[in-house]
């Protein structure tokens, strides 16, 4: 199973062909949930995102997408 994205979260997703292990986005992220594993691509180590964005917005090569559920929009 040839796949290039990796759910990663309920509703993160990181594209890890995409995924240039810059680390912005563990930098960026308030809660300390993202994290970088042994292949220096981009993971969610908790569960526990607050949908604040900064780890999409921040992104140099759109890797991450952030899907908000509806009932938090």
């Amino acid at each position: 199973m040839t796949s290039v994205t990796k759910r990663t979260s309920p509703n993160v997703i990181v594209d890890r062909d995409k995924c240039i292990g810059c680390d912005i986005c563990v930098q960026v992220c308030p809660m300390g949930i993202l994290a970088m594993d042994k292949e220096k691509k981009a993971y969610m180590k908790y569960n526990e995102c607050w949908y604040c964005l900064p780890c999409e917005v921040d992104c140099p090569v759109d890797a991450i997408t952030v899907e908000i559920p509806y009932l938090v929009r």
